[in-house]
């Protein structure tokens, strides 16, 4: 069953923006798929492609190694994993053609994507070298950051609201994000899909209540894109998901609520009612006085 998020656009204060719009809970591409924006549809060989890229800059071959990399960007958009390839490829081969400012270019995106990557030992020193120069420097810039919030105290059957907010941005690339929730022990996702603002954005999702007779958890994490629908960001991870506790508050017995309160009080009103009319009303079951004397006739 698809279920609904409400998510609305209004003005906050403090200069932090809260956006909400309607949006649907769809289910989940499988791992070797991505939404297209009305269906989930078979991921690109880039992979392979950028692989093939790999292994022509172990050899050297910079000219072969740049025309893999660029056909595998073609093939936008990328997942994480194989967006961080791209980048990090592109800074080794720009570095091996002398070509420092593309080297630098394609080395802070690959840190804004990844701000802990290394580049293995093996690497030449002539794009080792430009990489740590721009790896100090993003130090200084900080890396872009999503949070996800709630309030504590969350209840099974009740709406759960989550706050989605832009933290960082430096490369201003955080242009949509898509958040993943199930109940803990469900083996499928389902998903919403944002559109993300600036820095200091807040969007307000929904999620519509569960349906349980117990206690128990949603899992979440979500990733965000660039207008290409690159894969930039991670918060959380599928396979380590955050967790929102949900309480379960059992029924009251019906004489605990209004309509039992409301009934029990017209019982009990009819009864006194009743009592007051037999005090009042009924014959005595006794004469007040004496016995006299009983006169035989003559």
């Amino acid at each position: 069953m698809r279920r609904v998020l409400a998510v609305m656009a209004m003005a906050g204060c403090a200069g932090t923006t809260v956006q909400r719009q309607a949006a649907t809970l769809r289910p989940a591409c499988a791992e070797r798929e991505r939404w297209d924006r009305a269906a989930c549809v078979p991921r690109g060989d880039a992979a392979a492609k950028l692989a093939a890229g790999k292994d022509a800059l172990d050899d050297q071959q910079v000219e072969l190694a740049t025309a893999a990399i660029d056909a595998a960007a073609q093939l936008a958009p990328l997942d994480h994993e194989a967006h961080i390839m791209l980048w990090e490829q592109r800074g080794i081969a720009a570095a091996f053609m002398n070509d420092v400012l593309a080297a630098r270019a394609a080395f802070e995106m690959l840190l804004a994507l990844d701000p802990g990557h290394f580049l293995s030992y093996l690497t030449s020193p002539k794009a080792t070298q430009v990489f740590e120069v721009v790896r100090n420097e993003a130090k200084q810039r900080g890396a872009p950051a999503l949070e996800v919030n709630w309030a504590q105290g969350q209840r099974v059957g009740t709406p759960v609201p989550l706050a989605v907010t832009v933290v960082a941005d430096p490369k201003q690339f955080l242009t949509a994000a898509t958040l993943f929730v199930r109940t803990r022990g469900e083996r499928a996702w389902s998903a919403v899909d944002l559109a993300l603002g600036r820095v200091g954005t807040e969007h307000s999702v929904v999620l519509p209540p569960i349906t349980a007779t117990k206690a128990l958890s949603l899992e979440l994490y979500l990733r965000a894109y660039d207008a290409r629908g690159n894969e930039v960001l991670g918060w959380a991870d599928p396979r380590r998901p955050r967790e929102i506790p949900l309480r379960y508050d059992p029924p009251r017995p019906w004489w605990q609520t209004w309509w039992g309160i409301t009934l029990i009080g017209s019982v009990a009103v009819a009864g006194t009612g009743g009592i007051v009319y037999a005090a009042t009303r009924s014959p005595p079951d006794r004469i007040d006085g004496g016995l006299g004397t009983i006169t035989a006739p003559p």
